[in-house]
């Protein structure tokens, strides 16, 4: 495979780091907002720290729907930009925020409604105390759908561009905010999970504000015109959807497997929960890099398929890959390197210290191995359009083998939760030898064109 000359490439080293940089911190601060979050809570109690997990684990199910709607409405729009087409990228741009701001104000209504289902039929037995926090906690943080969904739209509007630099910024004052307010009302004014869960609202709803304004911008390639009018582009709204309903349902069935999973591991009793909350947490840190890669994957993949230049996908899908594990391993070793410093921070319990720390040893070794290849490299696909493939396997692998084992290992081989954790791992190795096997062939290079 040649490429011919540098300057027939579509990215340049220093446009991967422009994207690829800022992407990285943005996910970053979300996550240690999160860590954040956490540990500022841990000062009311595990209970209120299993309250937040609990609840948390429906907002990302929700947050993830939107981002594969997102994502739909950035391939589409990145797909158009590869073929020099602007005018048909900002429809795109216009369909995907109309759509999302709709589905979302609907859907919170909804959250709403169920919420009495959600703390008991959802999430089983719980104590008492951690069904009361959740119910607070809840009561505020699902009115920020919207603007959640909102700023979604807008930032993968703004990586389809190749400017991650927008998003990186929006999310340091989003993040701000939520930090700053925690502090403020956690120390400041003795409150508990409406502590956090206010700054959340608070700082989502500016976010969306910040990010669709910039959109109003005339200099970028996807802006909207003043004032604003929409009518709706059924075709448009058929080809983001055609990517987004996809990886949405692998998205919210992901998480609905995990949800499943933690009502599970919610039976073993708080340390386990909190145990399990404080793993997740910290591990996410070192998939930082690999979920910026992935993101900008999709940036760079739909340019090129737009273009028709498959031949860069697969220099660009490699290179990137490269990166990916690269720092994958620098990061991991990095938080086992200041994992008591991070278990003083969250003053567990020896118990369930005990239980973090077996949960992430776990995930570290496997993770530097074939993460980046079971979740990275998939972007590859969606962003050609071969979202179906990705959407079977993925649901496939999470429920037969994720949810499947998971409560075989841990209820009735009596794992507890890190039966859990290693059925995660079956799962990981088995999305990643399909997601192989596709990428090496060469059917997923057609569907595009056919389309």
């Amino acid at each position: 495979m040649t490429l011919g000359t540098s300057s027939n490439k579509l990215f340049s080293n220093n446009d991967l780091k422009r994207l690829i940089l800022p992407l990285i911190i943005e996910q970053a601060l979300a996550l240690g907002v999160g860590l954040a979050d956490s540990i500022m809570v841990a000062r009311v109690g595990e209970s209120a720290v299993s309250a937040v997990s609990l609840v948390d684990s429906i907002m990302i199910l929700i947050i993830n729907v939107f981002a594969a709607l997102a994502t739909g409405g950035a391939v589409v729009a990145g797909q158009y930009l590869g073929q020099k087409n602007e005018e048909k990228a900002r429809e795109g741009g216009k369909q995907l925020i109309a759509a999302v701001t709709f589905i979302s104000v609907g859907l919170m209504i909804l959250m709403y409604i169920g919420r009495g289902f959600i703390t008991k039929g959802i999430f089983g037995a719980i104590d008492a105390d951690v069904e009361g926090y959740a119910n607070t906690y809840l009561l505020i943080v699902f009115a920020s759908i919207p603007f959640i969904a909102m700023y979604n739209a807008g930032a993968a509007l703004f990586r389809a561009m190749g400017n991650s630099k927008v998003t990186m910024f929006t999310s340091i004052i989003m993040n701000i905010i939520n930090v700053a307010g925690n502090a403020l009302l956690i120390y400041g004014f003795r409150m508990g999970v409406e502590g956090v869960a206010i700054p959340t609202l608070v700082s989502r709803m500016v976010a969306a504000i910040i990010i669709l304004s910039l959109l109003f911008d005339s200099q970028l390639k996807i802006h909207f015109s003043r004032p604003f009018k929409y009518k709706p582009n059924k075709e448009m709204i058929g080809r983001i959807l055609h990517i987004g309903i996809p990886n949405g349902i692998e998205n919210s069935m992901f998480q609905l497997g995990k949800i499943m999973l933690l009502s599970v591991v919610a039976g073993f009793g708080t340390a386990s929960i909190t145990a399990n909350a404080v793993a997740n947490s910290i591990t996410s840190f070192g998939l930082i890099p690999a979920i910026a890669i992935g993101l900008s994957l999709v940036t760079v993949v739909s340019q090129c398929v737009g273009a028709g230049d498959y031949a860069q996908v697969r220099y660009y899908t490699k290179k990137l890959l490269k990166y990916a594990y690269l720092s994958f391993v620098a990061m991991l070793l990095l938080i086992l390197l200041i994992l008591p410093l991070l278990f003083n921070l969250y003053n567990l319990s020896a118990e369930t210290a005990n239980i973090a720390r077996t949960l992430i040893l776990c995930h570290a070794v496997t993770a530097c191995l074939i993460w980046p290849l079971s979740f990275s490299l998939p972007n590859t696909l969606r962003a050609s359009n071969d979202v179906r493939y990705v959407m079977i396997v993925s649901m496939t692998s999470m429920w037969l083998f994720r949810v499947g084992f998971g409560i075989l290992f841990a209820k009735y081989l009596n794992m507890g939760v890190l039966g859990v954790w290693i059925a995660m791992l079956v799962d990981w190795v088995v999305r990643t030898t399909f997601f192989v096997i596709r990428y090496r062939g060469s059917k997923w290079e057609t569907i595009y064109n056919k389309e």
